[in-house]
This record gives structure tokens, sequence and C-alpha cells, in this order.
């Protein structure tokens, strides 16, 4: 059964070189212990979203579908309280410069050294912030993802298509 992580972690490997990174370097890059980045990787390799043996090569295609139809239900948002944080769905970009909010709440995982105030938006997993703020292509790969977990129509149609074209235009 897939975890929140393995979506975090598919992600991270769809990225140029990634996948040909050791699961230390990926654990390092995600500030998680390489265990957890083995343990996500087998899972996804028992899901099929990644090749069954070999490189680290992502199913592009079927994380994409599984981005579409999956992710507000199986890994629904929780909200929480006002707090300090990182920007995610709608206000980090790429949809901050698409899609204008007036007077909406902010979401943002919640973050010591947030340098914004938002509304608590949990992350697929633990330590998504810091790893976010040292990748911005990956950041913007987790913003994409969180607006299919909770996002308007608009937003999540507008947040498919970015994913799709860079899913499926770097595979």
């Amino acid at each position: 059964m897939l975890r929140p992580f393995d979506i975090a972690v598919l992600l991270k490997l769809t990225l140029p070189g990634a996948a040909e990174s050791t699961f230390q370097k990926l654990a390092s890059d995600l500030h998680v212990a390489s265990s957890e980045v083995h343990g996500s990787i087998k899972r996804s390799r028992l899901s099929r979203l990644i090749q069954a043996d070999g490189p680290k090569r992502v199913n592009r295609s079927a994380l994409l579908d599984l981005l579409r139809h999956g992710m507000k239900y199986v890994h629904p948002p929780v909200r929480g309280e006002q707090t300090r944080g990182v920007p995610t769905s709608f206000a980090a970009e790429p949809l901050r410069s698409l899609i204008h909010e007036n007077g909406s709440e902010v979401p943002v995982w919640p973050y010591k050294f947030g340098a914004v105030r938002g509304t608590s938006f949990e992350p697929l997993y633990k330590h998504a912030a810091e790893a976010a703020l040292a990748d911005p292509a990956f950041y913007e790969l987790l913003s994409l993802a969180d607006a299919l977990r909770d996002g308007r129509v608009r937003e999540r149609k507008i947040a498919l298509e970015i994913l799709g074209e860079r899913l499926l235009a770097n595979g």
C-alpha cells in the first residue's frame, strides 16, 4: 500500500538526474533516512509505479493517472489553524502567477522558519517544506500535487495540465 511520502519520492524521481541518485543522496535531498527511501521505492515497484528492477525509472503515465484520479481521495489534506509556514497549492508557483486569489486563506505547510502566515495544510510528509525550499523544481511538483488534493475545479485543472506537461515531456 502506498503512503503519502511515496508520492513525494515518485515526484522527486521524475526530476532530471534523480533516478540515477543513490538511496543515500535521495534521502539527503528529502531530509529523511535512506531506509525510508528504500521502503518507498520498494512499495512503488510493487505498485508498478517504478519498473520492477534496474534503475529507479518512474512509470510517468501511471503516476499522472494516480495524481489525476486518486490524490483527493487517497491523500486528502488535513487543514489546521493559522500558522507560519511555506505556501503550497495555489499560493505557490507555478499556480500563484496563474491564479489570482482574492481574500482566500493561504495554505501553508507548517514550518517554523516559514515566511508566510496561513492555514496549516498537512504536507505529504513531515520534511516536505525543508526539501522543497532546497529544490525549487521539487517544490513546484509538491505544490501542484497539493492543488490536486484540495484545489477547486479550476486549480485542479490547471495543476493537472502543468503536471502532465512536466511529467510526460521529461519521460
